[in-house]
C-alpha cells in the first residue's frame, strides 16, 4: 500500500512542477539573453549523456580503441549528420555501423 502512495505522491509533484510553468508562460516574458542562453540546454544534456556512454561503455575506465563499437558508431554518425544534414539519414547509419561493427567484432575475436 505504501507504493501506491509514493506512486500517487510522485505523480501529484511531478504534474505540479511541470503544470505551473503552463500557469506562468503567457504572464511575463524571459529577457532575450536568458532565451538565448536557453537554447544550449538541450545540446548539453544531450552531449552529457551520450559522451560518457560512449567513452566508457564498461563503466571502468576510457575505451578508445578500435574495439569499441560505441565509439565507432558515433564517429560514423558525427560524420553522416556533418555531411547529411539529415537526422534520420545519420541515426539510421549511425545505428547500421554500430550494429554492423558490433557483428564485425564478434566474428573476429
Amino acid at each position: 500500500m505504501q507504493e501506491l502512495y509514493l506512486i500517487v505522491g510522485m505523480t501529484i509533484v511531478t504534474f505540479a512542477i511541470r503544470y505551473s510553468m503552463f500557469l506562468v508562460a503567457g504572464r511575463f516574458e524571459f529577457p532575450a539573453q536568458l532565451v538565448n542562453a536557453l537554447r544550449y540546454v538541450p545540446p548539453a544534456v544531450l552531449t552529457a549523456i551520450i559522451v560518457p556512454a560512449v567513452l566508457i561503455p564498461t563503466g571502468e575506465g576510457l575505451h578508445l580503441s578500435y574495439a569499441n563499437a560505441y565509439l565507432v558508431g558515433a564517429v560514423a554518425a558525427l560524420g553522416i549528420s556533418w555531411f547529411s544534414q539529415n537526422l534520420l539519414l545519420t541515426i539510421l547509419l549511425g545505428m547500421g555501423v554500430f550494429w554492423g561493427w558490433q557483428w564485425v567484432l564478434a566474428t573476429i575475436l
